[in-house]
C-alpha cells in the first residue's frame, strides 16, 4: 500500500536528506554569485539558477513529506548562508538567506495544500506564490538604496522565475516515478 508522506510523522534520518540538502546549498551559492551580474537593466543571471530550489523542495516534499522539505530548507539555509557569506557581499548573503527561508517555508505550505490535486498543480502554484515573496524580499533587502533600479530587476527576475516554474514541470514529472528511491528502507 502506498502511503502519503504528508500524513506520516518524521521517519527520515538526516543522512537520507544529504542529496537534497547538497543540491539546495549548491543552487543557492551559485545563485548568490550569479545575481551580482546583470544581463541587462532588468535581469540578472541568478534568475535562471535560483528556481531550481523550488524543484528540490517540491521533489523532497513529494517523496518524503513536508517535514523533510522543511528540514532540507533549514539545512540548505544554514549551509548556503555560511558559504554565500564567503562568496557574495554580506548584504546579498543576508538578503538571500532571508528571502530563501521565508519563500521555502511558504512553498512547502502551498505545495502541501495542493499535493492531492493534479501532479502539476502543487509544484506550479507553490513555486509561483513563493517566487513572488522571494523576489520582493530579496531585491528589496539586497539592492534598495544601492542606486540600482531594484524594482526593474525584480520585475525581470520574477518574469523569468514564472517561466522557469513552468519549464521545471518537465523534470519534476520525469523524476516523479524515481522518487521511491529517496525513501529510506524501514
Amino acid at each position: 500500500m502506498k502511503t502519503d508522506p504528508s500524513a506520516t510523522p518524521w521517519p527520515h534520518p538526516w543522512r537520507s536528506l544529504r542529496l537534497p540538502i547538497a543540491a539546495m546549498a549548491a543552487v543557492i551559492v551559485l545563485s548568490n554569485w550569479t545575481v551580482q551580474y546583470p544581463i541587462n537593466a532588468w535581469l540578472t543571471w541568478g534568475a535562471f539558477t535560483y528556481p531550481l530550489v523550488f524543484l528540490v523542495s517540491d521533489l523532497t516534499n513529494r517523496a518524503l513529506g513536508p517535514a523533510a522539505a522543511r528540514r532540507v530548507a533549514w539545512a540548505g539555509f544554514a549551509v548556503a548562508v555560511a558559504v554565500s557569506g564567503l562568496l557574495a557581499p554580506w548584504r546579498i548573503a543576508l538578503a538571500s538567506g532571508t528571502a530563501f527561508i521565508v519563500s521555502q517555508l511558504l512553498d512547502v505550505l502551498v505545495f502541501n495544500r495542493w499535493r492531492r490535486a493534479s501532479w502539476w498543480k502543487a509544484p506550479l502554484i507553490g513555486s509561483q506564490v513563493a517566487s513572488v515573496v522571494d523576489t520582493g524580499v530579496f531585491f528589496f533587502l539586497a539592492f534598495a538604496g544601492s542606486g540600482l533600479n531594484w524594482l526593474q530587476l525584480a520585475g525581470g527576475d520574477l518574469a523569468v522565475k514564472a517561466t522557469m516554474a513552468v519549464l521545471l514541470l518537465a523534470p519534476y514529472r520525469a523524476l516523479l516515478p524515481r522518487l521511491q528511491t529517496w525513501v529510506p528502507a524501514r
